[in-house]
């Protein structure tokens, strides 16, 4: 299976932003928030298609979220993934005493996650706090 490295910067959108007036645990939210973007040159790389979905890996943890390809393109071996739960579990939680992590510029791998699901809310905390 083809993997690649590249770099997560976490980002607010509108849709994010509209979404949480839906709810955090809405299914609106979910679609809005749990996606990455990605090059399509890297999406056909991995020889994906958008909505299909991918397995982000960094240092600090992996999360399955649905592929969108990207209207800002290029940006090559670059992804973009909306702040929310499906963000924070997969950036360093170390702050370096300014209470805020780092966002940009994290080093990750991206994978087909075919067979996996992109988790509610609820489901990625549960999954999260039990192995940890």
């Amino acid at each position: 299976m083809t993997k690649l490295r590249v770099l997560l910067q976490t980002v607010r959108t509108i849709d994010q932003g509209t979404g949480k007036e839906h709810g955090k645990l809405s299914e609106h939210y979910r679609e809005n928030v749990a996606i990455c973007q990605m090059d399509p040159k890297d999406i056909r790389t991995l020889r994906m298609k958008g909505s299909e979905k991918i397995k982000v890996t960094t240092n600090f943890g992996s999360v399955v979220l649905r592929l969108v390809e990207s209207l800002a393109a290029p940006h090559p071996n670059i992804i973009f993934i909306p702040y929310g739960p499906w963000a924070s579990l997969i950036v360093d939680p170390e702050t370096h005493g300014t209470w805020m992590p780092s966002l940009k510029g994290i080093p990750a791998e991206v994978e087909p996650a075919f067979k996996e699901d992109v988790l509610s809310v609820p489901a990625l905390l549960e999954e999260h706090y039990r192995r940890n």
